[in-house]
């Protein structure tokens, strides 16, 4: 079997890593079918549990099939800044910094939502199940091929974003695209050239969150 070569990207790994960021304004220009093709084969390079690779991966395209999409997200995106839902009291908090920015996380979702249709792509990612019931652990044979693909599209100029609200309402979205019962969709990520910069996002600093040998020592 032949030797398969990564193709080139023109941009070093740890840059695409560090300035893979949520770009939630994308433009409407397509994607050309190559550029798709090699973002996805770098997706399955991702590993798997027993390398099963029990996973597919949906590039909706359709503007109809799309739009449907958008329907049954939007309602859904909103409700998490209404009353009751989980960001609603950090938008109102008295914190003015945790206000203004819950408020630009708001913002940029809500423009994700009312515009998902304009992605000129949206990929949905599915997990095999076969029936069973699901748990964090699933997410381990899906995820990283997850961050593989949203990495390579980085690496080709082009914006994504990971959201999985969808799958609150996720049966309408198998029948929609006609997934298997069988099948879990583990996020909907729309792809498309950036209408913002590319930058590092804001990090709390590794000293934070790594601990050397036991909770709450400091890392060498």
């Amino acid at each position: 079997m032949a030797e398969t070569l990564p193709p080139p990207a023109g941009i070093d790994v740890l840059e695409a890593m560090y300035t893979t960021r949520a770009m939630r304004r994308l433009k409407p220009d397509p994607i050309p079918a190559g550029t798709l093709r090699a973002i996805l084969d770098a997706a399955i390079r991702g590993p798997s549990g027993g390398n099963s690779q029990g996973w597919a991966f949906l590039a909706v395209q359709d503007a109809e099939l799309k739009q449907g999409l958008e329907r049954i997200y939007q309602p859904l995106l909103e409700a998490l800044f209404h009353e009751g839902g989980p960001y609603y009291k950090p938008l109102h908090s008295d914190d003015a910094e945790l206000a203004a920015r819950t408020k630009k996380m708001a913002d940029s979702a809500s423009h994700l939502a009312h515009h998902m249709h304009e992605a000129p792509v949206i990929i949905v990612p599915c997990v095999r199940t076969g029936g069973r019931p699901t748990d964090i652990s699933t997410g381990s044979s899906i995820y990283p091929a997850v961050q593989n693909l949203m990495i390579a599209a980085r690496a080709y100029g082009i914006g994504s974003t990971l959201t999985t609200v969808h799958r609150l309402r996720q049966d309408e979205v198998r029948t929609l695209l006609g997934i298997p019962s069988d099948w879990e969709t583990a996020a909907l990520i729309p792809l498309g050239y950036p209408k913002g910069r590319w930058g590092v996002a804001a990090r709390r600093p590794v000293e934070e969150v790594a601990f050397g040998d036991r909770w709450g020592s400091p890392l060498p």
